[in-house]
């Protein structure tokens, strides 16, 4: 009955690659399609909201289905953080101040109804509801701490993963060493690693005159894509033999 997936060491890879497919997929449909941060922000939140109704109203969890709703909610995270700074002239850390409020809304109307903020398993329709819209707001979140610390702070993509993968060694180590909330934890770890995968994508796909590869947009979304499609097989032909460890 369990409609999202299980938090492993394969869910953490495959959420790694989505937020490198977010950024790069994200760029490419306003960027390079030439759409524009309006348009590009009601196309794929048109598709993230058509996808989600297909993943609220199913009645369990389908994989190739969530991973390709979380591939959407990170390039909707792209668009959101680029459409508060450039259209907005927000800037990034208004924006995440903002985003940060509110993840910690929703969070709090999740707590309120149920007294549990427990990732999993999800059954109810109504908590699979909060869990998503958490979703959208920490990957936006963290799409726009990824390019404060680019934009705003002058690091190179390079720095920004590993100011972001530093963040997220302390939280494992938080989650070995400490009693801390594995809640708590979760969402630390769920917005830090979409930043660490976004610089990456930047890094990809910037020009090398600042500090990136260069590579065409959707080179890097196919070799993204083929690569969280591998993980994702292997994880789910690892969880069937384990289900049926004799077939």
């Amino acid at each position: 009955m369990n409609k999202v997936a299980k938090v492993t060491i394969y869910f953490w890879i495959m959420k790694i690659i989505a937020t490198t497919l977010g950024e790069t997929a994200g760029d490419f449909i306003s960027m390079t399609l030439g759409l524009g941060y309006y348009i590009a922000f009601a196309v794929t939140f048109a598709i993230l909201a058509i996808l989600l109704f297909f993943q609220i109203q199913g009645d369990r969890y389908r994989p190739a289905l969530y991973w390709v709703a979380i591939i959407a909610t990170t390039t909707a995270g792209t668009e959101v953080s680029d459409l508060m700074d450039r259209s907005f002239g927000l800037g990034y850390a208004v924006g995440s101040l903002i985003l940060v409020a509110c993840l910690l809304s929703v969070l709090a109307i999740w707590y309120y109804r149920d007294r549990d903020l427990s990732v999993y398993p999800i059954i109810r329709k109504d908590a699979e509801t909060t869990y998503w819209l958490a979703v959208v707001f920490s990957n936006s979140l963290g799409t726009a701490f990824g390019d404060f610390l680019t934009s705003n702070l002058g690091l190179s993509y390079i720095q920004g993963a590993l100011v972001t993968a530093s963040v997220i060694g302390v939280v494992i180590a938080l989650h070995y060493m400490t009693k801390l909330s594995d809640v708590l934890l979760f969402w630390l770890a769920f917005i830090f690693t979409r930043p660490f995968g976004a610089t990456f994508g930047d890094f990809l796909t910037k020009p090398i005159k600042n500090g990136g590869l260069s590579l065409p947009r959707e080179y890097a979304s196919a070799i993204a894509f083929i690569l969280l499609a591998l993980v994702l097989f292997f994880s789910v032909r690892k969880e069937k033999k384990v289900r049926h460890p004799l077939e």
